[in-house]
């Protein structure tokens, strides 16, 4: 019974200071996700801002652009996976490479092959440990993302929607007539939403609410070119589409994290109860066979002196 107490103390002790890891782990997550809901707020008045101008240049203009330019045949296919970089979140990268499987049996059921965009070591280490390959990786930002990034990422994804079939993409991948991107959205503290959207060809999209009949339209006049304006904006609204997904990642990120840290130390409290209950059993069943050898050896002892008198 000393074995199994001193065991179960040792229990107990390991059970507390892992307890203590993952409150702080909870805080910090906690006081985290309030800055990235501030960072998301303060980049949608740019990102709509953007929205609009792409908009009335594609609205009030006739230019193709050959990021708006529909592919008779696609045949192949990007898909940038947004994952973590750290894991104690839950099944938030699961859930969002999940996501990236469901939409590639679609894309392969329409006939495209599918080149992978990875941000987050969770997702690399994923593809890495399958053997399947990755085009190109991004690492080391998921939990603070920064434009630069964003703007990197747009680019390799640009030059390989625009490339001819011909041409040579500088990251090794292929020309694709298609981008996708799949992220977790931040609904609430309680609800990420993993979700796919299509980035290329482009569809501008203002917001859910549509303008009311009656309301009148400015006129529009581009300088120096609807062309250049275009070639000027498109890039750049792709890079804040880009970079909307990371804000939104990262707080759902954040979000998963503090739940799951949150359980883990609820499971700590009731393994500690559990182990306290058992240490506190084994405790009085050792003290219970101590007064029974006690009074065996009494008895034992007095049956001795009489039988020698």
């Amino acid at each position: 019974m000393a074995v199994s107490l001193r065991e179960y103390r040792a229990r107990i002790k390991s059970t507390e200071s892992m307890k203590k890891i993952t409150r702080a782990m909870e805080l910090i997550a906690a006081s985290r996700i309030i800055k990235a809901q501030q960072r998301a707020q303060s980049a949608a008045p740019y990102a709509r801002e953007l929205t609009r101008a792409v908009s009335a240049v594609a609205t009030y203009s006739s230019v193709d652009h050959p990021m708006t330019q529909e592919s008779e045949d696609p045949r192949r296919a990007a898909v940038l996976i947004v994952t973590s970089d750290r894991g104690l979140a839950g099944a938030y990268s699961s859930s969002v490479i999940k996501e990236y499987e469901r939409l590639a049996e679609k894309l392969r059921e329409e006939g495209k092959e599918i080149d992978t965009y990875i941000c987050g070591r969770k997702g690399e280490a994923y593809f890495k440990f399958r053997q399947r390959r990755v085009v190109q990786s991004w690492t080391g930002f998921s939990d603070q993302p920064s434009y630069d990034v964003a703007q990197e990422v747009g680019e390799s994804l640009i030059a390989a929607f625009v490339a001819g079939e011909d041409d040579e993409v500088e990251t090794g991948g292929k020309p694709v007539d298609e981008v996708h991107v799949v992220y977790t959205r931040f609904r609430s503290m309680l609800v990420q939403e993993p979700t796919a959207v299509r980035l290329l060809p482009l569809e501008v999209v203002e917001g859910e609410e549509k303008p009311s009949s009656d309301e009148v339209f400015p006129l529009y006049e581009f300088e120096p070119s609807p062309e250049a304006v275009l070639d000027a904006l498109l890039p750049k609204y792709v890079q804040s589409r880009i970079f909307f997904s990371f804000l939104q990642a990262a707080a759902s990120e954040l979000a998963a994290r503090q739940k799951a840290m949150k359980a883990a130390t609820d499971n700590a409290d009731e393994l500690i109860k559990k182990f306290t209950r058992i240490a506190n059993q084994a405790r009085q069943a050792g003290i219970t066979q101590e007064i029974s050898e006690i009074v065996g050896g009494v008895n034992a002892l007095a049956d001795a002196n009489a039988a020698a008198e």
